[in-house]
């Protein structure tokens, strides 16, 4: 059998294969998926890649399949790993943070100001895939960047470095890496001007340097040699549809609980009442990512959030016993139900974190009212995607519990008036990498899995 376009989504507890036919078509099909464990612990991730394929030959009832082009994401051996070195939290080091998890990174380290040896010390312990240096608005203070890349080339480390600063340090650059084995991008500055944030150019880049130069997880590389289109983070490929929607249907947030994470990502510019009396800016497309709720790999620690107590009286099931056998895919009614609410405290907590809130103020003149982080309230369609909210029975309903989990009335999150969507095909990391290539099919794919005209 012959395939126009295999998509791999190389995840960190299990890979998925999307096969699609005729996409340089009005009628694209979606030919079949098939799904297997990821193989890093075996020592080479293309165990679970061929895995996956043989499991949609057999899905297919084909003995094998030929393609013409194999497109990737990956979030194996934990993803795109990047720290981060800015001058100011609040400012260009959040600015930097911001344009590294909206290109899919897992952030790592992030500091402020001149690095210190103990900094140094970290960014040698984690051993990023890449490194981002920020620092100055443009045309203003220069000497902290210079320092940090000073300081990051002595490390020797043959990282690929991303310089996202102040533009008159640019070719200073230049010359502080020149003769290096490091790679070296310059970008647009992501902090131009005080209260500016221009974040966009920065993850174009980073995604193009992964792509590039990291390919970390066991067998990879020779994943790569098969590959002869895009690899990019699947977070990143998420936020690509993100994006694609956005422009289509309006304000959005998707969300992907995960064996590992649970990564949120929104697109909207929020209230004009709220920026009024926002603190700092937020980019139109944010993504944040909880390394604490995924339901396979933190099991335990999201149980004690809930509380075993609680989720014993909840749901009357044998905790002890699940959690013994626990499996990355769900089977039993005991197990499905107690997946549906881990999922349940992962998209609760993922939200309260990401969105932002109202806070009050006191001072000679009385009570002032401030808004700080991001603004949801004007979100039309709450979508779920990855495994569990796309294949738990109660999926839409864990889904519509966001609106009701603002009691205090002070976060700013979603309201009851916010559509529900599912991801119904789980294709949207696939398609993000597939609109890279070709933009018609990926729209086609997206309005038949979310059952919505675009």
């Amino acid at each position: 059998m012959k395939i126009d376009v295999l998509v791999a989504e190389i995840g960190s507890t299990t890979t998925l294969v999307n096969a699609f036919d005729r996409v340089h078509t009005d009628k694209p099909v979606f030919w079949g998926q098939g799904l297997a464990p990821t193989s890093v612990k075996d020592g080479d991730v293309r165990i679970g890649l061929k895995a996956a394929i043989d499991d949609l030959c057999r899905r297919k009832g084909v003995e094998s399949i030929e393609y013409g082009e194999m497109l990737a994401t990956s979030s194996a051996a934990g993803g795109l790993k990047m720290t981060v070195h800015g001058l100011v939290y609040d400012m260009t080091a959040k600015a930097a943070k911001e344009a590294a998890l909206g290109a899919g990174a897992i952030i790592h380290q992030v500091t402020a100001g001149r690095l210190r040896r103990s900094d140094l010390q970290k960014i040698k312990e984690i051993n990023p895939n890449l490194i981002m240096i920020a620092g100055g608005v443009d045309y203003g203070e220069r000497d902290t960047a210079i320092y940090n890349a000073e300081m990051i080339r002595s490390l020797d480390l043959n990282i690929p470095v991303i310089y996202a600063g102040n533009v008159e340090n640019q070719e200073e650059m230049r010359l502080i890496f020149e003769d290096t084995k490091t790679p070296l991008y310059i970008v647009e500055n992501v902090y131009p001007k005080i209260d500016e944030l221009n974040v966009e150019p920065a993850r174009r880049v980073i995604q193009d340097a992964f792509e590039e130069h990291i390919v970390q997880a066991p067998g990879m590389k020779d994943v790569k040699d098969l590959v002869n289109g895009p690899i990019i983070p699947t977070p990143g490929a998420v936020m690509e549809c993100a994006k694609l929607l956005y422009e289509r249907i309006g304000d959005l947030i998707i969300l992907d609980v995960g064996g590992a994470t649970t990564d949120l990502h929104s697109v909207t510019v929020g209230s004009e009442e709220i920026s009024r009396i926002m603190v700092s800016p937020e980019p139109v497309a944010k993504r944040t990512v909880e390394g604490d709720l995924g339901v396979y790999v933190n099991v335990k620690n999201i149980v004690n959030l809930i509380g075993e107590d609680k989720i014993k009286e909840e749901l009357e099931i044998d905790i002890e016993a699940i959690m013994d056998s626990y499996k990355p895919v769900p089977e039993t009614e005991d197990e499905i139900k107690f997946v549906e609410r881990l999922a349940k405290e992962a998209v609760l907590k993922a939200t309260e974190r990401h969105a932002g809130r109202i806070r009050y103020v006191y001072g000679p003149s009385g009570r002032s009212t401030l808004a700080e982080g991001k603004d949801l309230s004007q979100i039309k369609y709450i979508i779920g995607t990855g495994g569990a909210l796309t294949r738990l029975p109660n999926r839409v309903d864990i889904m519509k519990a966001i609106a009701k989990h603002n009691e205090t009335g002070l976060l700013l999150f979603p309201t009851e008036e916010a559509e529900i969507l599912v991801d119904n095909d789980y294709i949207m990391a696939s398609l993000g990498v597939l609109s890279k290539r070709y933009l018609n099919a990926a729209l086609y794919f997206l309005e038949r899995s979310l059952r919505i005209k675009l």
